[in-house]
């Protein structure tokens, strides 16, 4: 069946829990939370932020599943920051998908959500891998650079999608 990218549901705020920490702990310097900060959030939090991913033009979340398994295996967000510009964050693809497409799959479904408007985003200097991906969905590196916010030792870098 391949990989299927869809918007996260209402009711999925345990799905979300579950898999944001399992990147958190995978991938750390990835993100600007930390595992310790995002487990102590309450399920009333997960459910707020599932329901307000799963409708409306202004938030998105999307899973990434393998065919027909009911686990998801890869996830991104996104919010509109202003009319013209969208921020793809909290991308994470589970390491036994990785190379495989997903995150690919997971840019494409934030690109077409954005749509006309451009997308942003910040990857952690030294996170090639995430890079080379961005560029080869089309991102370019705009020169600006920020401390990541749960690492402050560690630089992000700023990339940008222009509509087409």
């Amino acid at each position: 069946m391949g990989i299927t990218v869809r918007r996260i549901e209402n009711h999925e705020g345990p799905v979300l829990r579950d898999l944001r920490l399992t990147a958190l702990l995978d991938s750390p310097s990835a993100f600007a939370s930390t595992h310790a900060r995002e487990a102590a959030l309450a399920d009333t939090f997960w459910a707020g932020r599932a329901a307000e991913g799963s409708v409306g033009s202004d938030r998105v979340t999307f899973f990434a599943f393998d065919g027909g398994t009911p686990d998801p295996i890869g996830l991104v967000a996104a919010f509109r920051s202003d009319a013209d510009v969208v921020e793809l964050v909290s991308m994470w693809t589970a390491p036994a998908a990785r190379g495989r497409g997903v995150g690919a799959a997971l840019v494409a479904a934030v690109v077409d959500f954005a749509h006309p408007a451009e997308v942003q985003l910040w990857v952690t200097r030294g996170n090639d891998p995430a890079q080379r991906l961005y560029e080869r969905c089309g991102f370019e590196v705009t020169g600006e650079i920020a401390p990541l916010p749960s690492d402050p030792c560690k630089d992000e870098v700023r990339m940008r999608h222009c509509p087409r």
